[in-house]
């Protein structure tokens, strides 16, 4: 179970990192740079202890699909940046491929 805290606090910093790196203004701005750096930092960290018990491909594509749903979710409510209807169906699609790593692979310890 604790591989699964790691990956969240993984997606976690990479979503709070990405969302700072924005405000960072191409790192022109200091606290939200030193936020951009310590997030990835953390996450990269926390990624890495979760490749000790799930596969490296398996937990990539949960961190990458779950991180890119939430940025656009983040980016939706915070900078108010729209969607279109492609866009959405795409991360539906991104949203139903980690329900379907997660629920029927063999890969991924339960």
């Amino acid at each position: 179970m604790q591989q699964w805290l790691f990956l969240s606090v993984a997606i976690i910093s990479e979503v709070v990192a990405t969302s700072a790196l924005k405000a960072s203004d191409g790192f022109s701005r200091l606290w939200p740079s030193l936020i951009v750096v310590t997030g990835y930092g953390a996450a990269f960290f926390f990624l890495s202890l979760t490749l000790r018990t799930i596969p490296v491909g398996v937990a990539y594509a949960i961190w990458a699909g779950a991180g890119i749903a939430l940025i656009a979710l983040v980016s939706w409510l915070i900078f108010g940046q729209t969607l279109d209807t492609p866009a959405i169906i795409g991360l539906l699609l991104i949203v139903a491929g980690f329900v379907v790593i997660n629920v029927f692979s063999k890969s991924v310890p339960h």
